[in-house]
């Protein structure tokens, strides 16, 4: 008698948990709450991303056909010339970015070398090096303008995961009063040329 007791009360206890509904919203909020929160916070984290890439690569075509529109660039000049990226990626900072201006100038048969180089925060590509262009590109006796960022963007909140993110980006123009731009035989201040 015992036991039947016990096992009726058992199944009554058990259908009524199973028709008691009180607190299903709480365990379903705490079961999708991580969720709902990984796509807030990385949906920002990916948009904060796009935003300053698309700004990497505003700065590298800014730079280059600000490069562009010179016949001869002297130091102060380049120097003002890739300062000017900073004001590109703002409102993001543009500490450890680093901008390059090289010309590269093709012999006849498409080979591309660079003939000057500065760079700001960086090291500048070095003077008479061997350069592999685009195919579109390797056209005989050319010169072109090569502008490159690299920005290290560092998440907010995604740090631990993915570390410092180096965004790079370039961009080939062509001079635009001349047939080449004469560049400068050294930089001052953070920018160094060669």
């Amino acid at each position: 008698m015992i036991g039947k007791r016990t096992a009726s009360q058992i199944r009554a206890r058990l259908r009524r948990f199973a028709g008691d509904r009180d607190g299903v919203s709480a365990v379903e909020f705490a079961i999708v709450l991580p969720f709902m929160l990984l796509m807030y916070i990385g949906g920002a984290e990916l948009g904060d991303g796009l935003a300053i890439q698309f700004k990497v690569t505003e700065a590298a075509r800014t730079v280059t056909d600000l490069t562009t529109q010179y016949v001869s660039i002297d130091a102060p000049t380049i120097s003002n010339l890739l300062g000017a990226s900073s004001q590109v990626v703002a409102p993001y900072l543009s500490t450890g970015m680093v901008v390059t201006v090289s010309e590269i100038t093709t012999d006849a048969n498409g080979q591309g070398s660079i003939t000057w180089s500065c760079s700001l925060n960086g090291t500048p590509r070095l003077a008479s090096q061997s350069f592999t262009l685009p195919t579109a590109l390797q056209t005989a006796n050319i010169s072109l303008i090569l502008g490159e960022v690299t920005y290290p963007y560092t998440p907010q909140l995604g740090y631990v995961i993915t570390g410092t993110v180096n965004i790079y980006q370039y961009a080939y123009f062509y001079p635009r009063l001349s047939t080449q731009v004469t560049g400068p035989a050294s930089g001052s201040g953070a920018v160094t040329c060669s």
